[in-house]
């Protein structure tokens, strides 16, 4: 019986530690990548014909109850947006269909009117391809991706409209 605990908890902690070797580094704004985000759910879709991408955006249970009920104007603090993103591919047998293709990164913003005051009540981080390395070199990233989030600027900041649902 105490081979079997020992093994039992040496079995554990091995798989403790491999789970948490895997676990991609933080953005070098100190955010890290949110836990069980591939198991959020779907608040809006958006193809950019400029980067050729298809890209998925899904929120935490906080945003995707803030978007069913239009509760985004502004967005309640605690709400995660994630967008997935890859590149466009024709799909192999059928041409009109564009499909995703190689992924890209994955990006998040959260929302946190105090902790993030400096930048729009957002704070912002992205993990790039399969390996989910940590975008930029140091906390300046930030300021891309506020250049482009200010356009949105009446819309908390935020370019995804929410996707009716019947």
């Amino acid at each position: 019986m105490k081979l079997i605990t020992t093994l039992t908890l040496g079995a554990l902690l091995a798989a403790s530690a491999v789970l948490a070797a895997e676990k991609p580094a933080p953005a070098p704004n100190g955010i890290e990548l949110p836990a069980y985000y591939k198991n959020w759910r779907v608040i809006g879709v958006s193809h950019r014909q400029d980067k050729e991408s298809l890209r998925v955006i899904i929120g935490n249970d906080t945003a995707v109850n803030a978007a069913r009920a239009g509760n985004t104007k502004p967005w309640p603090d605690g709400s995660i947006l994630g967008k997935l993103a890859w590149k466009d591919q024709v799909h192999p047998k059928w041409a009109p269909a564009t499909v995703p293709g190689e992924f890209v990164h994955a990006e998040f913003m959260i929302k946190d009117s105090a902790k993030y005051a400096k930048t729009g009540g957002w704070g912002f981080a992205r993990w790039l391809g399969m390996e989910q390395k940590p975008y930029g070199a140091d906390q300046s990233f930030v300021q891309e991706c506020l250049a482009c989030h200010d356009q949105v600027k009446d819309n908390d900041s935020v370019f995804t409209h929410p996707v009716p649902l019947p």
